[in-house]
Formats: structure tokens, C-alpha cells, sequence
């Protein structure tokens, strides 16, 4: 069932900012569960979210 509290990461007044810090890094400590690259730096808030959300597919965290 869809969580429609959940605002789409693209529709976020911030999502153009910088990812923050602790996106960052959560995002390296995923790929390293993941076997995946770090994320590029210059990611958005947004972009970091999505990425964040498809890691911890891939590392079986969201089942």
C-alpha cells in the first residue's frame, strides 16, 4: 500500500538544494552494504533520497 504522507522527493521545495551532510553519509554507508561506488557529491536533496530509497533495496534493508 502506497504512503501517501510521503511526499515525491522531486516536489520538495528544497529538493534543488545540496544533499546535506548526513545524506552524504548515509548514502556512503550504503553503497559500501550495497557493493555499490559512493555517490557523486554534487547530488540534490532529492536525488539523494531516491538514491537512498533504491540502496536499501539493494542492500535488502527495505523487504
Amino acid at each position: 500500500m502506497a504512503d501517501n504522507t510521503r511526499k515525491d522527493p522531486k516536489d520538495w521545495v528544497s529538493g534543488d538544494d545540496p544533499m546535506t551532510g548526513a545524506q552524504e553519509s548515509y548514502l556512503k554507508t550504503l553503497a559500501e552494504q550495497a557493493h555499490e561506488s559512493p555517490p557523486e557529491p554534487e547530488l540534490t536533496k532529492a536525488e539523494a533520497s531516491e538514491l537512498i530509497d533504491k540502496m536499501r533495496q539493494k542492500a535488502g534493508l527495505d523487504e
